[in-house]
């Protein structure tokens, strides 16, 4: 999904016009980081992981979890919640359950028939984080309770470890 689908999608809360389009990509937590001119853990990665339909309640086939840039997933706690292991999907199956390419992924104007959105509690030291707009090159600011609101998040989770 492009860019403009993500606005028009954000604009339900007035934030559309938010979305911030770099000429540099911002495909990566780093260049993210250096065209937003912050610290890359206020990064807010959106991870896509594999979810079989038999253990996702409505049969939803991806899991979507956005956590801080310098978080890293750890899989003891992933499966503890999610009661599988953490498996990330494919370039194509991630463009098939998100509608975003890798290096734009981000939790908002996703098909949510085909995922299931959370938000990791590294996120919340944060004041403000910066997730993807759909593009390898777009970003927004928003508080963690923005996040949540305009990611229609189904909740928090505790899946991260913090350190690189």
């Amino acid at each position: 999904m492009p860019v403009e689908d993500v606005k028009n999608y954000l604009e339900q809360w007035n934030k559309g016009k938010d979305v911030r389009e770099f000429e540099v990509s911002s495909a990566t937590v780093e260049l993210a980081a250096l065209a937003l001119g912050v610290d890359g853990a206020r990064i807010a990665k959106t991870l896509a992981f594999r979810a079989p339909q038999e253990t996702t309640p409505g049969g939803l086939p991806a899991l979507l979890v956005v956590c801080a840039g310098d978080a890293k997933v750890d899989n003891a706690k992933f499966k503890n919640r999610f009661g599988l292991k953490a498996k990330m999907l494919g370039p194509d199956e991630v463009k098939a359950a998100t509608g975003h390419a890798v290096g734009g992924v981000c939790p908002f104007a996703v098909n949510n028939a085909l995922a299931e959105i959370y938000l990791d509690e590294s996120l919340k030291r944060f004041t403000t984080v910066f997730p993807a707009c759909g593009s390898s090159n777009s970003a927004i600011e928003m508080t963690c309770g923005e996040l949540e609101e305009c990611s229609r998040a189904l909740g928090w989770v505790d899946i991260c470890r913090l350190g690189q």
